[in-house]
């Protein structure tokens, strides 16, 4: 439920019913609460979804403009997708993966065929997206006969024990000393160039650095490197131009495996099926989830080139899972793809991103305190800074702890107006499911606004 407030804007009017209040009470002492200290306010709860918008018990509406976590690409309950998945219930919910399904086998199709330059015939399908990053480096591994991995310093993989070892973002922590055989190297940034160079030097230094933490750990010791295509909850960082082609040649003369992973940039984020297109960079395996499906069932995968793939007519692939290819996780996937056509998605991530990159840089020239708006497509962050100036963060990168944060309570400010943001560290993520109309990209941006005003930035 939503009451006009002054200029037109909209509050959140928020009132608590008898089934809120047993959802709240049953959730403090039956829930554990992803990233989170157990003893802090409990989290809002949900009714339903429709398009853009979340609804609560208590007839709230909330702009949903971050797309769940960066995953309803094709927006909430579309009933196309949601009749997929009924259709695939009442035939088949669940097989050993050793046998063959007709979901399976069309989705695999369907996903190379939109796949970069049709370069990856085989897939192999997964849980999700940590999981997807998991098996690639399994994979990459067992094809190279070697052991050692190199990842960014910036990079977000997943929260499982492999796959956040895989992450350089400071998550990975509590959890040291992780899976052994990862070392880490440092990714171009150009707001904030972590080799002092200048924007135009920022590839070539990049490159350099690489080639010379390459040098030290030994090249032909290495299976792959894994990076994403473009940073998303790490600060959302647009690699320079020739970047990632050059890490290809690097990985070329050297032996080793490319692993981009597309999960949160994947399917029409960023006004491209994959993110690494806008760079034409061929990775050898491209690891994937949250858009396969828009989030209606849990799937992942990584797609794998022809040169990878032979390698597994004979050799074993030491990778398995209980609900691999998933029947009704496949359905679904198939009926996302099948929205994603019909309504041309993709194209209209793009369009729709020359209405809100746009909108962003004109609102956040009336707050000092933003200090870089990037994005690509309907994938776009803030950077807060104490002073545009010395660019130093409004709120440091590598916090350990709780305690006061800006990013909270601008999520929380936004929430108050009606929109739901995420935010990590110093950046805050404007990414709305793609079927966003432009009145809702102007709703999400005058809350934004509201609230960048109340947190005095």
């Amino acid at each position: 439920m939503f009451r006009p407030a002054r200029g037109g804007e909209f509050m959140a009017v928020t009132k608590t019913t008898p089934a809120t209040q047993a959802t709240a009470q049953l959730t403090r002492e039956h829930v554990l609460i992803p990233w989170e200290a157990q003893s802090g306010p409990g989290p809002l709860a949900i009714d339903h979804a429709k398009g853009c918008y979340l609804y609560t018990a208590d007839g709230e509406r909330i702009l949903d403009f971050c797309s769940g976590l960066i995953n309803v690409n094709a927006g909430h309950s579309h009933p196309k997708i949601i009749a997929g998945i009924q259709r695939q219930a009442e035939r088949l919910t669940f097989v050993n993966p050793s046998f063959s399904t007709e979901p399976r086998a069309r989705l695999a199709e369907k996903l190379s065929r939109i796949a970069p330059n049709q370069a990856y015939p085989k897939v192999f399908f997964t849980n999700g997206g940590a999981d997807a990053n998991e098996n690639a480096v399994k994979m990459a591994r067992m094809y190279t006969g070697r052991q050692k991995v190199l990842v960014s310093y910036r990079g977000y993989h997943g929260a499982t024990y492999g796959a956040i070892t895989l992450s350089g973002d400071p998550r990975r922590w509590p959890v040291e000393p992780g899976i052994p055989g990862v070392t880490r190297f440092l990714t171009p940034y150009p707001y904030r160039s972590p080799f002092a160079v200048p924007a135009e030097r920022e590839t070539a230094a990049a490159l350099e650095h690489l080639e010379t933490v390459l040098m030290y750990e030994g090249p032909d010791s290495f299976a792959a490197i894994l990076i994403e295509a473009m940073i998303g909850g790490s600060g959302l960082v647009i690699y320079p131009e020739g970047y990632l082609k050059g890490v290809r040649e690097i990985c070329d003369r050297y032996g080793i495996a490319l692993i981009f992973d597309e999960v949160m940039t994947g399917f029409g984020r960023t006004g491209e099926w994959f993110a690494c297109e806008h760079w034409h960079a061929l990775p050898d395996m491209i690891s994937f989830a949250k858009g396969v499906t828009s989030g209606y069932v849990p799937l992942g995968g990584v797609l794998v080139n022809e040169k990878v793939s032979r390698h597994f007519d004979d050799h074993v692939l030491w990778a398995g899972l209980t609900y691999s290819g998933h029947p009704l996780a496949c359905a679904a996937g198939i009926a996302n793809l099948e929205v994603f056509e019909e309504e041309r998605l993709v194209e209209r991530a793009r369009r729709m991103g020359e209405v809100l990159g746009p909108k962003l840089r004109k609102m956040a020239e009336r707050h000092p305190k933003v200090g870089d708006v990037r994005g690509l497509g309907l994938f776009w962050g803030l950077e807060l800074v104490k002073d545009r100036a010395s660019k130093e963060p409004l709120e440091p990168f590598a916090k350990r702890g709780a305690g006061p944060s800006p990013m909270k309570s601008l999520v929380a400010a936004a929430r108050k107006r009606g929109a739901n943001i995420m935010g990590r560290y110093n950046v805050f993520l404007a990414a709305p499911p793609l079927v966003v109309s432009e009145e809702e990209i102007e709703a999400g941006v005058q809350a934004i606004d509201g609230a960048l005003t109340d947190i005095g930035a």
